[in-house]
Formats: structure tokens, sequence, C-alpha cells
């Protein structure tokens, strides 16, 4: 029997808290447009491959004397080929993240404060975006050991949207299924399921239970899988194809004023906390993991988003689903890797171990080339989706 220790519920927590972020409002319009059912089946396949990966990498961190992340791991087991591949990924879905966070807030403020004072979602994004870079550059962290408190918050108003809305679902939302579009949420989905950077931290948070990590990780990646349902079945049975990139601005169209400014402030929240956990964890890697000093770190942080922004990225969700299919993609295969490799090579004896199996390795290293190929094939304008 699993009983919920406090630093089981700590590590659940950090989990979550890393999975659920702004990704979450990406979701219902990409299901909206492959039809609910589609996107139905994909966050389900999707969020249980992603429970696998984290449950790959967790033995890999068991079977691994010592502290590291996932360049770490990915450099004992994979070498500096495999190092430098992770790094890459990593800074490509964090500095992808941080443009469309910067994106969709302009458009969050704008709807709050231009009949106030004016202004564009261009405008207010620059202010946001601002606001963010003082704060790293200060390292005014102001969600620091946070977690739990964070978790409960997003997921209480995440529930609160979802009762206020519920009344107004359209069941006939909800019927579409459309096999053509299967693959149209892959990237947005994969983006919302990534937290396997906070696998490392859940090893930490067990301490003496590490033999929890198992049924932590398995709790903690099906929390979001509910949650991404929920929230995906209740913003689409509202507003069905008119159901907007950002989620909230359509569900406030559809529900009036109030709605909009509860939904907007949750967006704000939600895109500041996952700016910041972002912005300071790759501040911290140029720092200690390349030896960085703090101002060098802090500009290679925030510029690169912000030069990225001003040539005229425009689409929250296409950035993300860019973010997802390539790093996301990346990360997979290299997971995949790294579970065979820690098998033969591991130097310490895991608290939990997974049967390998060739064939499913396969699969998921081919699903994760391909998510990869699509996104790219698309962005290049060889496929349309």
């Amino acid at each position: 029997m699993f009983i919920i220790s406090k630093s089981s519920f700590g590590a659940i927590a950090t989990l979550i808290g890393c999975i659920i972020g702004a990704g979450i409002l990406g979701i219902p319009y990409v299901i909206a447009k492959a039809g609910f059912i589609t996107g139905l089946i994909d966050i389900v396949l999707i969020g249980i491959v992603m429970m696998v990966m984290h449950l790959y990498f967790g033995e890999v961190v068991l079977r691994t004397k010592g502290n590291h992340q996932l360049v770490g791991y990915a450099e004992k087991y994979l070498g500096k080929a495999g190092k430098n591949l992770m790094w890459f990924a990593m800074l490509f879905v964090i500095y992808g993240a941080l443009v469309a966070y910067t994106i969709k807030e302009g458009h969050f403020l704008n709807a709050l404060f231009s009949t106030y004072f004016g202004g564009s979602p261009f405008t207010y994004s620059l202010i946001f975006f601002g606001l963010m870079a003082f704060l790293v550059y200060f390292e005014l962290n102001v969600l620091e050991k946070s977690e739990m408190l964070m978790v409960s918050i997003l997921l209480g108003v995440i529930f609160l949207i979802c009762i206020f809305a519920l009344p107004h679902v359209n069941i006939n939302n909800l019927n579409s299924f459309n096999p053509g579009s299967f693959f149209l949420p892959y990237g947005v989905i994969l983006f919302a399921f990534l937290g396997l950077v906070s696998v490392p931290e859940m090893k930490e948070e067990l301490k003496e239970n590490k033999a929890h990590l198992k049924k932590a990780i398995i709790i903690g990646c099906l929390i979001p899988l509910v949650v991404y349902i929920i929230f995906a079945a209740v913003v689409v049975g509202v507003t069905g194809i008119n159901t907007t990139d950002g989620a909230i601005l359509g569900l406030g169209n559809a529900l009036g004023y109030n709605m909009l400014v509860f939904g907007t402030l949750f967006g704000i929240i939600a895109m500041m906390s996952s700016f910041l956990i972002l912005a300071f964890s790759l501040k911290e890697m140029f720092e200690y993991d390349y030896n960085i000093d703090k101002f060098s770190s802090w500009f290679l942080t925030c510029s690169v988003p912000l030069v990225i922004f001003l040539l005229g990225v425009k689409s929250f969700v296409r950035t993300i689903g860019i973010a997802g299919s390539v790093s996301g993609g990346i990360m997979g295969i290299l997971v995949v890797l790294m579970f065979i490799k820690a098998k033969k090579l591991g130097n310490r004896k895991p608290e939990y171990s997974i049967k390998k199996s060739n064939v499913i390795s396969w699969i998921l290293i081919l699903l994760f080339v391909f998510g990869i190929a699509y996104e790219l094939l698309n962005v290049f304008g060889l496929i349309r989706i």
C-alpha cells in the first residue's frame, strides 16, 4: 500500500508544478481544431508515453550515484554528443516557451487594460518582458520554494473556471472526430507534458523514501492528464470552433466580462510563473554548468527570446507546438537511449526497475522522430496541418 508521506506529496507536487503550466492554455485550441474525440485520444496516448518517459528517466536517476540534471545524465551515458543534444533541446524549448509566453501575455494584458490605457498586444508584451527581465536580473524569484502553494492555486483556479463554465457546455461540441487531424495537437500536448527536469529534484525530496519515486511519478503524471482532459472538455464544450489559441479570451467572450477578467488574471499568473521558473533555470544553467558570469547569463537568457519576438513571431500555439515537437522529441529519444545504457552502465541498484523491451524502445524512438520530422516539414511548408 502506498501511503503519501510529506516527502512523497512534495515530490508529486514538484512534478505536477513542472508539468502543468501555461502550456495548458494551448490545449483546447488544438483539440477544437482536430475534433474533441481526436484530441482526447491524443491527450491519453501522449500522456501515457510521457509517463513512461518519466519512469524511464526515474530509473536512470536511481541507477546513478550522485546528483545530476538532464544534461549531466546525458553526458554520463551518451557522451559529449548526448550532452550537446540535450543542451540544445533544453535551450530550444525554454527559449520557445519564453517567446510564446511573451506573445500571449501581451494579448491577456491588452484585453484587461487597453480599454483604460490604450496600447496594443505588442506594447503589452514588451512591458511584460521588461518586467520579467528586471526580476531575473535582480534575482527576485518570487516563486522560489513555493511549488506546493503554486500547484494548489493553479489547480484551484482551473477547478473554479471549470465549475463556472460547466453549465454552459454544449455536448454537440464534443462529438467531432477527424482522424486526418490526428497529429495536429501533437506538439502542443507534448509540450504540456514535459516535466523531465523535475525528476532529479523529486529523488532528492524523497530522501530515504526513494522507493516511492515510481508511484510518485505515476501520480504526478496522471493528475495533469486528467486535468488536461477536463479543462479541454469544458473549454471546447463551451466555445466549440470559436476556441481561441489561449483558451481564456474565447471563454470570456462566451461567458461574459466576469469570466474574461477572472480567466485573464489566471492566464497572466500562469504565464508569469512559467516564465520565471524557466528563465531562472536557464540563467542558473549558464552560470553553474558553463561558468558564465551573472550579467552575461542574464543577457543570454533574456536577449534571445526578445530578438525572436521582435523578428515577428506572433503565434502562441505554433511556437509551443514547434518547441514541444522538436525539443520534446529530442529529449524523449535521449531518455530512451539513456535508459538502455543505464541498465548496463549504472553504478547503483535502483529502487525500481522497468523491464527493457527493444520493440517498445524502437516504437518510442520512431514516434519522436516522426513527430520532429512532421513538425519541421510543416514549418517549411512542405505539408499542411
